[in-house]
Order: C-alpha cells, then structure tokens, then sequence
C-alpha cells in the first residue's frame, strides 16, 4: 500500500536533515521510494502516480530516458526504414533547433501534459504557428517511439494540438499565387530551349517538381497521350518512389504537351537514366536551377515581377494553375483529387474548394422561400 513516511538522519555537518519519503508498487508489484522536501509535495505525487498505476501507465522516474535519448532512437528508427534523406533533415532540424533546447534534459516519465502544454506556448511564442505544429507533432512521434521500447507508458503529448486557424491559411489567389491564363501564355510563349517543355509539362499536367525531375520517357506514353508518374528525385537527386500511393498515377496530355514533348524528345541530352527533363549532362537537374536559371529569369523576361522586383511566383504555382485550370474545364473534385496525387479528397477541398463553382442557386432559393412566405401570409 502506498504511503509516506518522514526519515529523518544527521548530515556531516551535524545538521538534522528531514525528507519525506512516498513509498509505493507500481503495477508490476516492485517497490520504488521517491523523497521530497514537504509532506504535501510527496501526497500530491501519490494521488498521481496511484492514478497511473491503476490505468498501468506508470513510469518510475529512475527508469525512465531523457527526452534527447528518446529523440536520438527515433531518428535512429527513421535511418533504419529508409526516410528520405529531404525527411531525415527536417526531422534533425526539430530535434537539434527545437525540442533539445527546450526539453531535451527533461525526463519522459516528468514531461507530463502540462509540461507539453508550456512546451508548446513557447513554441508558439517564438516560432511560427506551421512550424510550431509539426514540431510538437516530431515530439508526439517521439514518445510514440519510446513507448514502442517500453521506455514510457504513455504519450502524454497526445492531448496537446496547435490548432489550425482558418483565417491564417488564407485562400490561393488568382493572380497572386495562381497564375492567370495570360500569365501561363506569356510564360509558354516566352520561355525558350530546355526550360519551355518542363513550364509547358508542368503547367498542363499538374506534376509536383519532383516528379518532372524524375520523370523518364518510359513514361510518356505518346500513343495513347498519358504520363505515367512513378518516381520522383528528391532534393538530392536521388530516385525514388512517389512520397505516397497515391502519387503513383497517370496523366492525361493536352495536345500541346504531346507536341512540345516530341519535338523536345530529338534535343533532349541523352543520359543513362533516360530522364525527360536532365541537365546537360544527362543526370537529375537540381531543382534550385530550375528556378534561379530557369523559372525565375523567364519571369522577369515576361514582366512576372513584385513591386521590389522579385519574381511573382514560386515554381509550385504552376501545380496551383493547373487545379485551377482543371476545375475550369469541369472535373470533379474526386477527378482532380486523383490527377494531383493527393491522399485525400480533404486535402483537395482545403486547398481548391474555394475555385470550384458552386452548384447552388442561392438566389432562387431565397426567392422561393420569400415567395413562400408572402403566400403563407395572405391566407
């Protein structure tokens, strides 16, 4: 039975010491004593630890690693199964630049939620919000691990969230982060040698970066007009699969696209990857070329430029101008879901619901409802 007793010794000084001592078993019946400086510091302790030992989630705290050791056999665990290298890195960047700083002494059996929940205010306080949430995400995959090795009973930074604000997100833009019609023409009609096949390939099928850099022309199917999308390179031109199943798919092309594909299939450096859109020697072009040499400069040609001069969009924005310009020809949301690879049709709404029309004659409801009305009241 759990209980706290008052031991009392003479330390070498001479000096009477005084500590009380809450004495208990855990749910595995062994015995563990924790000392404290007041009685009510060491009842409080058992009210708790008796809580955790009923739902079998106790953790003694000499048992128990540090944060920082718990983060080192998570990362370990990432190298083992293969992450992506692009993954690995961000994965690092929380631990090192984030969650070592501010918990990393702390031990898992002491990071109660209360202590999660400081962790992320501060978090908040100092980092953005998209940033503080995936970090308190990598801590929550942390003790998921460690909970794996039986290091920790419970993960007790599950109840803790940065909440998504809707007026944060803030809606994609024509014109502002989707390039208009005009804008994608004057690029296409502008853009010259290599760089005009991988604009005219990505502003008309949708296809993330990655997957135009790792593109093959095994691939491209020129009789029946689809891309078939397999792999990708990442950041460090390494082949890979697609980030998830869904990725994996098949495109149809616009006439344009076959044209400026065969054409560019004569010129194209050969290589022996057989990649689509290779740098001159043939291998995986980086993707910071394809902007700073490639999208950027075609831009400032068109006159594609911000108030301080800087190119008006990202390379992404032509992922963006394709849903747009997909949701314009008709598809559904289910249909654009599967050409953008996206894992869920949540993803697609949260991203481009906005620019589907709406099916609702909001107005002729109303007048039918007031119609309704009037009638009722003439009666």
């Amino acid at each position: 039975m759990a209980s706290v007793y008052r031991r009392t010794w003479r330390g070498q000084d001479g000096k009477t010491r005084v500590r009380f001592v809450a004495a208990y078993k855990d749910q595995h019946g062994r015995r563990h004593n924790k000392g404290f400086k007041v009685r009510k510091d060491a009842k409080a302790f058992l009210v708790l630890t008796e809580g955790e030992i009923s739902r079998g989630v106790h953790t003694p705290e000499h048992q128990s690693i540090t944060v920082a050791e718990a983060a080192r056999l998570w990362l370990k665990r990432g190298e083992l199964e293969k992450l992506e290298r692009s993954t690995l890195k961000q994965y690092r960047n929380h631990v090192e630049r984030h969650i070592l700083p501010l918990v990393g002494s702390v031990k898992l059996a002491k990071l109660s939620t209360p202590v999660v929940q400081l962790f992320r205010d501060k978090l908040l306080e100092t980092r953005s919000r998209p940033l503080a949430r995936k970090v308190l995400a990598s801590l929550k995959s942390i003790i998921g691990e460690a909970m794996r090795r039986g290091h920790v009973a419970q993960n007790t930074a599950t109840p803790v969230a940065v909440d998504t604000k809707k007026r944060e997100q803030g809606k994609l833009v024509v014109g502002v982060d989707i390039p208009s019609r005009e804008d994608v023409n004057l690029l296409i009609e502008r853009a010259k040698g290599r760089w005009r096949p991988f604009f005219v390939t990505a502003a008309l099928t949708g296809m993330r970066a990655s997957e135009l850099r790792g593109l093959v022309w095994d691939a491209v199917d020129f009789d029946k007009r689809v891309i078939h999308v397999r792999q990708r390179a990442d950041l460090w031109g390494t082949i890979g699969a697609p980030k998830s199943a869904a990725g994996e798919r098949t495109i149809p092309m616009a006439p344009l696209v076959v044209n400026t594909l065969r054409e560019w299939q004569l010129a194209c450096p050969k290589g022996r990857l057989r990649l689509v859109f290779p740098n001159g020697l043939g291998h995986v072009e980086s993707h910071a070329n394809i902007a700073t040499r490639g999208f950027v400069p075609l831009q400032r040609a068109c006159g594609l430029v911000t108030a301080e001069g800087r190119a008006k969009y990202h390379l992404h924005a032509l992922r963006h101008f394709f849903a747009s310009w997909a949701i314009e020809q008709g598809f559904t949301p289910k249909r654009l879901q599967a050409l953008l690879g996206h894992s869920s049709i949540q993803m697609t709404f949260d991203t481009y619901g906005h620019l589907f029309p709406s099916l609702e004659d909001d107005h002729a409801k109303f007048a039918a409802g007031e119609l309704q009305i009037r009638t009722a009241g003439g009666r």
